[in-house]
């Protein structure tokens, strides 16, 4: 229930008081008071990455290891050369199940047959078990029997 404004009437008219001790709140300021309050931070990032999307690894078949490896003895045997190539692999993602598939044309440094490892001449390290195809001129007479 509101007050008669007749009992304010001796202050109503009163200029507003502004403090010698306190400086005034800048509005900016004022008006981060009233601001809406995230209560669940980092609820929006949790919700974005939920939604983002990966590929499941495939698994290739017998007959696509046994040409990936005749492959990489081709490379091994020409790395000198260091061969001009592209490769498709998978990078596993880093927060959740699944990945990408990346196809990286480059040239072949090194390949570290203890750690099974691709070397390529920008450094990049491209792990064996995850490449699904490599092509190049390199391979152009490759004959297979199988």
């Amino acid at each position: 229930m509101r007050e008669p404004i007749e009992k304010y009437i001796d202050i109503i008219n009163l200029p507003h008081h502004i403090s010698k001790k306190h400086p005034q709140m800048p509005r900016y300021d004022r008006a981060a008071q009233f601001a809406p309050f995230a209560a669940l931070t980092g609820y929006e990032e949790v919700i974005e990455e939920e939604g983002r999307q990966t590929n499941d690894r495939i698994e290739i078949n017998d007959e696509a290891k046994y040409i990936l490896d005749m492959k990489m003895q081709i490379l091994m045997k020409n790395i000198k050369e260091m061969p001009f190539v592209s490769i498709t692999y998978f990078i596993p993602d880093e927060k959740k199940s699944g990945g990408e598939y990346v196809t990286l044309d480059t040239k072949i440094k090194k390949i570290d047959i203890q750690k099974q490892v691709l070397i390529t001449e920008d450094g990049i390290n491209i792990l064996a078990n995850e490449i699904v195809d490599i092509q190049g001129d390199i391979f152009k007479n490759l004959e297979l029997d199988y």
